[in-house]
């Protein structure tokens, strides 16, 4: 049982889909320092002159950019040293020049870029290009789109002229919902009501078949006037590529209220059950039995925010989080790096040093904006993992029951089983490896519970370990903590099992911490 099973009652459904997606586009060529020489001599044009060849260019970039607002009537503000949020801003702007669709506004400030320099080379005494860092004029457009709801552009106007596209998945929903005329209510970037929520996932999942790269190539051509000469040296304009994407499940409730009797006693549970490596299975990372390697930082964070509590795990650089919004528990995953996960693509190698063939191989997944498919099934099957390792909330007094009732001794069909000892170092080291997510998840077999219950053996894999694990497995079976699946040899944990085992990590990480602090 997971906790939407569990509250099924005061859930009115689920729904998963993008959240923000920062897309980058980069001319490449120009953020390199051999193919920006190839372009300068392309256009004849001196490595001397370049610096006054490239305030040229942005001048005109700034005109055109600042007459595409007077043109559509609507406003521009230069903000520099404003800390107010430019997106609050631009609401602002929109509350005073309404319209129903196209550009809101277009804001600037003064912002660290990287571009090409010139520099004189103390050794060869002659100046050359050099990649490094420039204070510049970045434009921020916003729009009301017809297809991506409220979204943004951001452009440094200095080469390589980088972009930055800020759409959001629930934006874009909300669009494809009106198109459909199904009904919906939506507070601060979720939804609280969908008429059909069935019917609303079948278009949220729409968005990864979408050519979005043409979509902005359309939009860029008339806000960067530069890019004709790009392409004409070139041949192509930008390459795309997903910058970040998170990713959310959406649990929604009834009412607000239905989420306050049960979440922050969940919020504490999770933060303080869940272990390195219970985040790294979320992440879908095999660990060996025996131990794993794994060079990075994985890290767990609660916080209690104003709109609520939340809580959030990192491996590396991607990251998972839960909090409450609105009217519904949010999972989201955020990838930043997608190298840590893998994608199924067709790789080309020649056998008996002639023949080309072509097969399929899984491989780390990369930042192109064709993977964003790829980035959906694996953020989805993260979220997933998260909720079904979830740990239920039980009374206090009704998980103590269930903590005494394991460690009285118990007579089975004439056999006498002793109770579990919840100081015994042993027992403790066993509960500690029930409750771990993999195993939660994915189930166990007598192999697995050896080799980590008795990994300091000599030999776990000895007839006399294999047959003392039996026995622990006999009598957790006893005891209701596990059962057994199908055919297979294969346990999982029970309801029961898992109730009394989250109880357990926290009464050993929380209940004892704190009862000695005040004693």
């Amino acid at each position: 049982m997971n906790i939407i099973d569990w509250k099924q009652q005061k859930i009115k459904g689920v729904l998963s889909t993008f959240d923000r997606i920062i897309i980058k586009g980069y001319s490449l060529q120009l953020s390199n320092t051999k193919q920006m020489g190839y372009f300068l001599s392309h256009n004849n044009i001196l490595l001397k002159d370049f610096g006054k060849y490239a305030e040229e260019v942005t001048k005109s970039f700034y005109a055109n950019i600042e007459s595409i607002a007077s043109n559509n009537n609507r406003p521009y503000k230069f903000i520099y040293g404003n800390d107010e949020d430019k997106g609050t801003i631009a609401r602002q702007l929109l509350e005073e020049n309404p319209i129903q669709e196209g550009l809101v506004c277009i804001l600037s400030d003064i912002e660290v870029c990287s571009t090409m320099n010139i520099i004189k080379n103390g050794k060869t005494k002659k100046i050359e290009l050099k990649w490094g860092p420039r204070k510049c004029k970045y434009y921020y457009l916003y729009y009301l789109d017809k297809d991506f709801g409220w979204m943004h552009i951001k452009i440094q106007s200095w080469f390589p002229f980088m972009i930055q596209v800020y759409i959001n998945g629930h934006e874009w929903l909300k669009q494809q919902l009106l198109k459909e005329s199904i009904k919906f209510e939506m507070y601060n970037n979720s939804f609280s009501y969908i008429e059909d929520i069935e019917k609303a996932q079948e278009l949220a999942d729409k968005i990864v078949n979408l050519k979005i790269s043409d979509k902005f190539d359309a939009m860029i051509k008339e806000i960067n006037n530069f890019l004709p000469v790009i392409e004409e040296t070139f041949s192509h304009g930008y390459y795309w590529c997903l910058a970040e994407c998170e990713y959310s499940t959406d649990i929604i409730h009834d009412s607000r209220q239905s989420i306050d009797e049960y979440f922050k006693d969940l919020v504490e549970k999770a933060f303080y059950t869940f272990k390195c490596n219970d985040v790294m299975s979320f992440f879908g990372r095999k660990l060996k039995e025996t131990g794993f390697q794994f060079e990075g930082e994985i890290t767990s964070d609660l916080r209690k925010r104003n709109q609520g509590f939340r809580l959030k795990h990192k491996m590396k650089s991607n990251q998972i989080k839960m909090y409450d919004k609105g009217f519904s528990i949010r999972i989201e995953t955020t990838i930043n790096d997608p190298r840590e996960f893998k994608i199924l693509k067709d790789v080309e190698k020649i056998i008996n040093h002639k023949e080309l063939v072509t097969e399929k191989k899984w491989l780390p997944m990369g930042k192109s904006i064709a993977n964003l498919y790829r980035y959906a099934e694996v953020c989805k099957a993260i979220n997933m993992r998260y909720i079904n390792a979830l740990p239920i909330p039980a009374e206090k007094e009704k998980a103590i029951k269930k903590l005494e009732a394991v460690s009285n001794r118990k007579e089975v069909n004439n056999r006498i089983y002793t109770g579990f000892n919840l100081f015994n170092k042993d027992d403790i080291k066993l509960f500690n490896i029930l409750a771990d997510a993999s195993l939660i998840i994915n189930g166990f077999d007598n192999k697995i519970l050896r080799s980590r219950y008795f990994k300091d053996e000599e030999d776990f894999n000895s007839q006399k370990i294999r047959n003392k694990t039996t026995r622990l497995i006999d009598k957790l079976r006893k005891y209701g903590i596990i059962k057994k699946v199908g055919s297979a040899l294969k346990y999982y944990i029970t309801e029961s099992g898992r109730e009394m085992l989250n109880y357990f990590i926290l009464y050993q990480n929380k209940e004892i911490p704190e009862y000695l602090k005040s004693n």
